[in-house]
């Protein structure tokens, strides 16, 4: 039921968008850069963005040491060198949007811990950094052991610096990209759940439930662009994407904390940074894969025991702490670590399957949509 003023101002758009992260904002905030005339809406199913663009641990990853030598097992090197390229253009994408201070952007440093088992792993030092040389004009690795004493760490044979990395302020960076792309004139509506798309070729018929007034309400668009990530397959449920739950935790400040940046381990299953003197840790899906391959927001007790288990044995071995916050974010993977940017129809577009990288590679996967206009 609509009355003629809402049929009129609030159905009908040039542009609509899926989802409200970072693909989604970035997507609107070039296709009102390319059509400043043109209406954009964006459409949230959560009254908060719902994946893991604002529940993530903050940082703007190249990818470590051992998960490219775990990428290199199964893709080529120029498959690995375009990923890494990948990251890299769509974190100087968001920077070139809002800047460091918008989106807290710092580098403190960045290092993978290396523990015994792994040691292996520092011989391919130099074949990886002549890899990717052509991309930086210097080394993305170097080995580091002077820093395992000064952090307080335990249990380490070494640490390997990334040179290419930093970290983020996420809900800050979001808050910021937001506004911007309301200035702009994008609409957004939150708590707003797609529950189906039809594709008329003149227009595309987007349908949500109207919890109000339990029914649904239709809106319309020339062009729509999926930006939903791990919930894509509620609207196909075909697509090659498959959710990857992460979990999350912060402790309270901690008095004399001895490091500052972000870490590594595990080939990237395992993260770590200071966060305004916490120390925020995710990850441990590896250990409980089929429990966390979910759309579903729930904790999950045997990673969150896992996560403090190695706060206590191995990052912070001789200080107490207090954990503050858990939570879990929504990501989305695929037989391979590409996104996902097709035309699905004549009138939709996708843009998904972030691969946990979402931070790095968000921005550019939103401007690849726009300019497939």
């Amino acid at each position: 039921m609509l009355s003629i003023w809402e049929r009129n101002e609030f159905i009908n758009y040039d542009h609509i968008i899926i989802g409200s992260g970072i693909v989604g904002l970035t997507t609107a905030y070039y296709l009102k850069k390319k059509y400043p005339t043109k209406s954009v809406l964006i459409l949230e199913q959560g009254l908060l963005p719902s994946g893991a663009s604002t529940k993530n641990a903050g940082f703007a990853c190249m990818g470590s040491l051992t998960e490219i030598l775990d990428d290199l097992k199964t893709s080529s090197e120029e498959e690995v060198l375009q990923l890494f390229l990948l990251r890299k253009k769509g974190l100087e994408r968001l920077i070139s949007i809002l800047g460091h201070e918008k989106m807290g952007y710092k580098t403190n440093g960045s290092y993978e811990l290396i523990f015994e088992q792994e040691k292996s792993a520092l011989e391919k030092i130099d074949y990886c950094n002549q890899l990717l040389r052509s991309e930086l004009k210097q080394d993305a690795f170097k080995i580091n052991y002077d820093k395992i004493e000064e952090f307080g760490f335990k249990g380490l044979h070494s640490l390997v610096e990334n040179t290419c990395e930093g970290e983020l302020d996420t809900g800050l960076m979001m808050k910021h990209l937001i506004q911007l792309v309301t200035s702009m004139g994008v609409e957004l509506k939150t708590g707003c759940q797609v529950v189906s798309l039809q594709d008329n070729t003149n227009e595309v018929e987007v349908v949500c439930q109207n919890p109000v007034l339990h029914n649904e309400l239709i809106f319309k668009a020339n062009k729509v662009f999926i930006c939903t990530n791990a919930f894509a397959q509620k609207l196909l449920p075909n697509i090659d994407v498959t959710p990857g739950r992460g979990q999350v935790l912060i402790t309270k400040p901690i008095q004399g904390l001895k490091f500052k940046g972000i870490f590594h381990f595990e080939e990237g299953f395992y993260y770590f940074r200071e966060y305004k003197g916490c120390v925020l840790i995710g990850g441990g899906r590896n250990i409980d894969v089929q429990t966390e391959t979910t759309t579903e927001f729930e904790l999950n007790e045997q990673i969150q025991h896992s996560l403090i288990e190695k706060l206590q044995s191995v990052i912070l071995p001789h200080q107490s702490f207090e954990v503050d916050l858990k939570w879990t974010g929504i990501m989305a993977f695929g037989k391979t670590k590409r996104p996902i940017i097709s035309q699905h129809s004549s009138n939709i577009l996708i843009g998904v399957r972030m691969g946990g990288m979402g931070v790095a590679i968000g921005s550019e996967v939103g401007y690849t949509l726009a300019e497939m206009v």
